[in-house]
């Protein structure tokens, strides 16, 4: 019985040797295959381009396939789902952006934990969003725009892509700060709000600048700010909104990868590198920053922190606009 006892407790220590050998090489020589990188969204979007370039460097740095897949549907939840189930081996990726840390503020019965079922792995870029106004709007700065909508309480429309997202918390937050009452008007996508707002429809309404600065350079848009610290080199002329006259106002579009948890912090700290290495290129700053996009790289810990500050501002902003949707 003893000389079992000892057979068997040697042949474990040499199972768990074994096992942790392969999981060092394994982490070793990740990537050996090609990688999944799912977009939750539609394919033609913002987020797909942006994964594009990152996938195309990865690929280049590492000999394997970055493969996207776009799984697009329920504000980005059945992407997101399908990361959660996959193997946590660093061979299924998500690129998320920040509807990610709204989601849980707004949708009951999530099919994931937004914290504790995602491993951060590194952001990509940002984009910071913008106030434009129809030209016909008889103000051409900030100040007067803001004193134009408290002489006209619910008398002027912004558009957005939907009650509950970023772009609907953007401005939410923009009126409670100012003090205004402008009313929401809901599309259910990007390409007729901004239809409408060229068309004079609605009065206003709050984009990243990636998507506005194209209509506010052949003035079918006039830009008021930029939420931003600082002012963007894709719209030199475009005021911050501090220096507009309304300090600390800040909101950005981030886009971040994510893994499932679970993830060997070594595969993790491996993508986290190389994607600091990619926002060094001048080839794909010059990509981003002509679009008006910022090369966007924190460490998982930053990243983490920026989830949870996110969580916390828009729960705030969720709680005293009195959002809330509708299944």
């Amino acid at each position: 019985m003893k000389f079992l006892y000892k057979k068997n407790a040697i042949l474990t220590i040499l199972l768990i040797l074994f096992s942790a050998h392969s999981f060092s090489q394994n982490t070793i020589h990740y990537p050996s295959k090609p990688i999944r990188l799912i977009i939750p969204y539609a394919p033609g979007g913002s987020t797909s381009s942006i994964g594009r370039i990152y996938a195309q460097k990865l690929s280049e740095a590492w000999g394997h396939n970055i493969l996207l897949e776009n799984i697009p549907g329920g504000n980005t939840i059945i992407g997101s789902q399908v990361l959660v189930r996959a193997p946590a081996d660093g061979y299924t990726l998500l690129l998320i952006t920040n509807s990610h840390t709204v989601n849980p503020l707004l949708i009951k019965n999530l099919p994931y934990d937004t914290i504790r079922d995602f491993t951060s792995v590194s952001p990509i870029s940002r984009s910071e969003y913008m106030l434009g106004i129809h030209p016909s709007v008889p103000t051409n700065n900030l100040k007067d725009f803001i004193n134009l909508a408290k002489e006209k309480p619910n008398q002027l429309n912004s558009a957005t892509v939907g009650t509950g997202t970023v772009q609907h918390l953007v401005h939410e937050l923009f009126c409670n700060m100012a003090g205004l009452k402008i009313v929401q008007i809901p599309y259910k996508g990007g390409g007729p709000a901004m239809l409408d707002l060229i068309g004079g429809q609605v009065q206003m309404s709050f984009n990243i600048l990636n998507n506005l600065s194209p209509h506010v350079k052949i003035k079918k848009v006039r830009g008021l700010a930029l939420a931003g610290e600082v002012r963007n080199q894709a719209l030199p002329e475009m005021p911050t909104f501090a220096e507009a006259g309304m300090p600390g106002f800040l909101a950005s579009n981030w886009f971040a990868v994510m893994a499932p948890a679970g993830t060997p912090q070594e595969i993790i700290q491996k993508i986290n590198t190389e994607i600091k290495k990619i926002h060094l290129m001048s080839d794909v700053k010059d990509i981003l920053n002509k679009q008006g996009i910022e090369p966007f790289w924190l460490n998982t810990q930053q990243l983490d922190a920026l989830i949870r500050s996110d969580l916390d501002k828009y729960a705030k902003i969720i709680k005293i606009s009195k959002i809330s949707i509708t299944p």
